[in-house]
């Protein structure tokens, strides 16, 4: 399955700590993630992620177009809603293409686990068949 990473600034360690506990998981996906946020999880967990521009160079918008080419089945998107972003348009649109184009999204911690356990599962098949 395809997994796309996003992490604003202030949640990327996060971002890199659930990559770490998760790695197994994830190393048998293939992984997007924006700039910053890829390389971040690339150098704590070696696994390969296939990096965008960073966020606020449209690094969001990229991960927006696989959204709506059907080519994403899974966006982990840890944001701040405290902290807006003057990119702020960009990422929100990955929530409203999520959302529209019903590809399963984490915006928070909690969410996050409860997917990535649901992918492990085999929970997320249904993806599969709907590309």
């Amino acid at each position: 399955m395809n997994i796309g990473l996003i992490a604003h600034d202030s949640k990327k360690k996060l971002m890199q700590n659930f990559c770490i506990a998760y790695r197994g998981i994830l190393s048998k996906h293939t992984l997007y993630a924006t700039g910053t946020t890829g390389r971040l999880v690339e150098e704590v967990t070696n696994l390969n992620v296939h990096k965008y521009l960073a966020g606020h160079l449209g690094g969001g918008q990229q991960l927006a177009s696989q959204i709506e080419h059907n080519e994403m089945d899974l966006v982990f998107f840890l944001r701040d809603p405290f902290t807006p972003k003057s990119h702020e348009p960009d990422v929100n649109d990955v929530v409203k293409l999520c959302d529209s184009y019903n590809i399963p999204l984490a915006t928070n911690l909690a969410t996050a686990e409860l997917l990535i356990k649901a992918l492990d599962r085999g929970d997320l098949e249904w993806r599969e068949i709907y590309r």
